[in-house]
């Protein structure tokens, strides 16, 4: 460290609040609903090397702290005052951006003719083309099915915006004026950087901010070893499964192992699955990516709250991510809904990890981030394409404490958007917007509640997507004892003669006066949930978070009402029911998880999926959906949410021994000629 502790405690809380008032100027000036309410962007200041060295605390997106633009910096070529580099490209940008619409913009500060720095800024715009509006559906298999690749070129050059660039993303996207004004919003927050960047050179020279641009990543780094240092040293695995991939009905599996080792992270994803030919692929480059470390990062900031955010919160952590596997695309998969997996990746980290510390990871989030876009005609022409409002679900709850209810920043902090503010961008009225009772998984502390919204659509020929539907069919767990979530649901038209209920859906016609309802999934549960104390069992009856009789069957409390009319404990029946506990425990992942791995053991699925990586890549997807459809043609309609028979469960078993043993025959032959 070449600076003193005071100078580079003062130094480093000016760029910290450096970063949050670029975030603060794009926010107050936006044009977009997803920017300006929900606030899906986000501002940042890297050192020369490319590095994030400050980021903001309490504004924009969390997560992408350990990205860095050092492999779009050179894709763009030598850079000189005035510049301003654009890309969306998750490939040519080496990670830094993660999907289409999210587009990147970095300018380099100068200061006596050399870079003093790089100003970052990012947006997620409504849409940038493609085959549907807003860009992203999970049946995408391509990522020029999702709009616009834009690699690292000039946006401005030397001062002078380039007309040519702004003529190519006009022309491609069904909003231009709005994406335009998001960029436009961009720039300034870029220029409100580089104008504070000179005011702390200016009072503590250039020597000195340089020094302060590695002197911080390292005392970051120092403190995240240190805080990882407190856990238990060792190797922990855990897997999870998206519920499919929307083109097939097959699950997909994520797995890690964690090994700890005197605060050095190693992740091992080996026995993920291969990418798949749908949106759900992460192009993460192998490396530690931002999108497969999010829970890391989380974890060290709660063992350490004080320590400063940069680049260093990764410099612990090493991975290896089989090439060509979910979490480690090769181009050209397609990844608009990367972040639907990003979420079970932060799952399986969730339970390895609480493998290692049980007393301070919490049980499974409610895994799903969907933002509900409405696509419709705009009155002069054109059309309006907003995302209503980002649906999530609860917190899981962990040893001492209940999940939050419907709020989950497992993977996003993206806040909700006003109701006042939906109903006038949007040809959408709003019927309810409320927690989702009963949703929570139970435990001795219990599961956050889900959520449930209800609209209804006030003009013909609208179009709905819900990208990131998820725990459909496998439900967030718990631990310790503690019951899973309930899965999520989409219905339109509830209850009416036309009722029509989806899982994943690529894009839905309405048309006036249709409703529209999402149930998001609850959290897991933590704990024996007949050990909950029964007066907290009370509380969240009358708060309307458990009914009556879930509060009976889930957790032995039984609760009356008083001649008075309000609720009331029945100590006594309490007493009486709690001492006959249920037969079966809950399955802290369901029952459907649970009948699904009675087919797809641990070993089973990692030989399976060890020999699809013996395949060329262009052929493990496809072989990997005719073996699962074969094992699947054994079993009920419906599985695993309708388990099979003890007979059914065995034919699939043989099925899937035999044609695994069948490919690595194949593989072996292949290899020996």
């Amino acid at each position: 460290m070449k600076l003193d502790p005071v100078t580079l405690e003062i130094i480093g809380n000016k760029l910290g609040a450096l970063t949050e008032e670029m975030c603060l100027t794009l926010q107050r000036t936006s044009r977009s609903l997803y920017v300006k309410e929900t606030a899906d962007f986000c501002c940042a200041l890297a050192g020369p090397d490319g590095r994030f060295t400050a980021y903001p605390r309490g504004i924009g997106v969390s997560g992408f702290v350990g990205l860095d633009v050092r492999t779009a910096v050179e894709q763009a070529g030598p850079l000189e005052p005035g510049d301003v580099i654009i890309t969306n490209d998750p490939y040519s940008s080496g990670g830094l951006a993660t999907h289409l619409p999210d587009i990147q913009l970095i300018e380099p500060y100068f200061h006596e003719g050399e870079i003093a720095g790089y100003g970052w800024a990012f947006i997620h715009c409504s849409d940038i083309g493609g085959r549907v509006p807003s860009s992203l559906a999970p049946t995408n298999h391509e990522i020029y099915q999702e709009g616009l690749r834009i690699p690292p070129v000039k946006l401005v050059r030397a001062g002078e915006p380039s007309r040519d660039v702004a003529a190519l993303l006009a022309a491609n996207s069904r909003t231009p004026e709005a994406n335009d004004g998001d960029l436009r919003a961009m720039l300034a927050a870029l220029r409100t950087g580089r104008e504070r960047l000179a005011r702390v050179i200016a009072q503590h020279g250039a020597a000195d901010v340089a020094a302060a641009h590695t002197d911080l990543v390292d005392y970051t780094a120092d403190k995240a070893r240190a805080a990882l240092a407190g856990l238990r040293d060792g190797t922990y695995r855990f897997t999870d499964y998206l519920d499919d991939d929307a083109v097939s009905p097959v699950p997909v599996r994520i797995s890690v192992s964690v090994t700890l080792d005197r605060g050095a992270l190693h992740l091992d994803f080996t026995g993920t699955d291969p990418q798949v030919d749908a949106a759900f692929n992460i192009a993460s480059h192998g490396r530690a990516h931002a999108w497969i470390t999010t829970r890391v990062l989380a974890l060290i900031c709660t063992l350490d709250p004080a320590i400063p955010l940069n680049g260093g919160l990764i410099r612990p952590v090493t991975v290896t991510a089989p090439e060509g596997s979910v979490v480690n695309a090769r181009p050209p998969a397609a990844v608009g809904i990367r972040h639907a997996t990003a979420s079970r990746v932060n799952d399986a980290l969730g339970g390895a990890l609480g493998l290692a510390a049980p007393e301070v990871m919490p049980a499974a989030s409610s895994g799903l981030v969907v933002p509900v876009v409405v696509a419709e005609n705009a009155p002069g022409g054109g059309q309006n394409v907003q995302v209503l409002e980002p649906m999530v679900g609860g917190t899981g709850a962990r040893e001492g404490a209940d999940g939050v209810d419907g709020r989950d920043s497992g993977i996003s902090n993206l806040a909700n958007n006003p109701v006042e503010t939906v109903e006038t961008e949007i040809g959408a009225e709003i019927v309810r917007y409320a927690l989702r009772p009963d949703s929570g998984g139970p435990g001795r502390w219990r599961g956050g509640c889900g959520l449930e919204l209800v609209f209804r659509i006030l003009g013909d020929d609208c179009r709905l997507l819900a990208r990131g539907l998820e725990r459909m069919r496998f439900r967030p767990w718990g631990s310790a004892g503690g019951g899973p979530g309930v899965p999520a649901e989409l219905v339109v038209n509830e209850g009416r003669d036309d009722e029509r209920r989806y899982g994943k859906i690529d894009m839905v016609g309405l048309r006036k006066g249709d409703t529209v309802t999402l149930r998001t999934s609850g959290a897991g549960g933590y704990g024996d949930p007949w050990t909950r104390d029964a007066e907290a069992v009370l509380g969240d009856v009358r708060r309307g978070l458990v009914t009556e009789t879930a509060a009976a069957r889930d957790y032995g409390v039984v609760i009356t009402t008083a001649p008075e009319g309000h609720l009331t404990l029945d100590a006594p029946a309490t007493a009486t029911l709690r001492r006959t506990p249920p037969a079966e425990p809950p399955h802290g992942a369901g029952p459907e998880r649970a009948a699904w791995d009675a087919i797809h053991s641990t070993e089973a699925a990692d030989r399976l999926i060890a020999a699809l990586f013996e395949l060329p890549p262009s052929a493990r997807y496809a072989r990997r959906a005719s073996i699962h459809t074969a094992v699947l043609a054994e079993l009920p309609q419906g599985f695993p949410a309708v388990p099979g028979s003890g007979a059914q469960v065995e034919a699939a078993r043989a099925v899937l021994k035999t044609l695994t043993e069948q490919l690595e025959s194949e593989t072996e032959t292949e290899t020996a000629a």
